[in-house]
């Protein structure tokens, strides 16, 4: 391999088409696409201080390295990389790159984040930033900190363990999304999505779980959630209580107490929905704006 060590690179395409590369305590400073369409790179150490930096690349592996603000869009149309112990704190860092390991990396601003991205694999990661993961696929998701809304919008085939996410709109559209052992808060979480299963998860979230074809849960607590499973078919079971649940699709809910159950046999066909409740404090056959 070709050592570049302790470089200060700038200009447009600073290390074009660079191949079999060691880059060690570099510093790209201004210049747009400075290892664009590059391949077998090992990179530690190193600075990026401008836009694009890796585009069309393939088979990178970055390690205790830094992407500064103006490092946006950095990663797109890019496959295997494998991003570790490394801080990005640009936008828009990946998009419509596959092959993706990212192990203890911090994205303090991951507004539009890991768009159209497929075969992910993350663990330790902390984001923050709106719609992250936005129609990305075949994702491995482990001890996961996200704080932005809109996230997994049109995800599919992902998997999530030990994870938290502070989280409004998360999973809308998407399709087989299984969560276990995680947190999450925010409203309306899961609409318009199908094959949605939550495993030993605590949830908070207004209007959650709702417009669900085929959502499975398994031993959940629902923390100051209301108006649950609206128009869902649902396979529930919620330990504790839950606030009110309202108009279901069908299936089963399970849960040692319903504050509100409302239950509208002009939206819903009731005899399709089993409820099993130790107590229910109220029944309405219409919602409250409705009476």
């Amino acid at each position: 391999m070709k050592e570049i060590e302790q470089q200060f690179l700038t200009g447009e395409r600073a290390l074009f088409q660079a191949r079999d590369c060691h880059i060690s305590y570099c510093t790209f400073a201004d210049g747009e696409s400075p290892l664009k369409e590059s391949s077998n790179l090992e990179i530690d150490n190193t600075l990026f201080k401008w836009k694009y930096p890796l585009w069309y690349s393939k088979n990178v592996v970055v390690k205790d390295c830094a992407l500064f603000d103006m490092a946006r869009a950095g990663i797109w149309y890019t496959e295997n990389i494998s991003v570790s112990d490394t801080i990005i704190e640009a936008p828009k860092a990946f998009r419509r790159a596959k092959g993706i390991k990212l192990y203890n990396v911090d994205m303090p601003n991951a507004a539009e984040t890991l768009w159209n991205c497929q075969d992910i694999e993350m663990d330790r990661v902390m984001a923050k930033g709106d719609y992250f993961a936005m129609n990305s696929r075949n994702m491995v998701i482990r001890n996961f900190e996200l704080v932005g809304n809109y996230s997994f919008d049109g995800g599919a085939d992902i998997e999530m363990y030990n994870s938290r996410l502070l989280s409004k709109d998360a999973f809308w559209n998407a399709e087989n999304i299984t969560v276990y052992d995680s947190f999450i808060s925010g409203e309306y979480l899961g609409w318009n999505s199908r094959n949605i299963t939550l495993i030993n998860c605590t949830i908070e979230s207004l209007q959650g779980m709702c417009y669900i074809d085929n959502l499975v849960m398994k031993n959940c607590r629902l923390l100051n959630t209301n108006l649950a499973f609206e128009y869902s078919q649902a396979d529930v079971e919620i330990v504790g209580a839950v606030d009110s649940v309202f108009n279901p699709k069908g299936g089963i809910i399970r849960a040692d107490r319903i504050g509100e159950l409302i239950m509208d046999g002009r939206k819903v066909r009731i005899d399709q929905t089993e409820i099993q409740a130790g107590e229910i404090l109220k029944r309405s056959d219409r919602a409250a704006w409705e009476e």
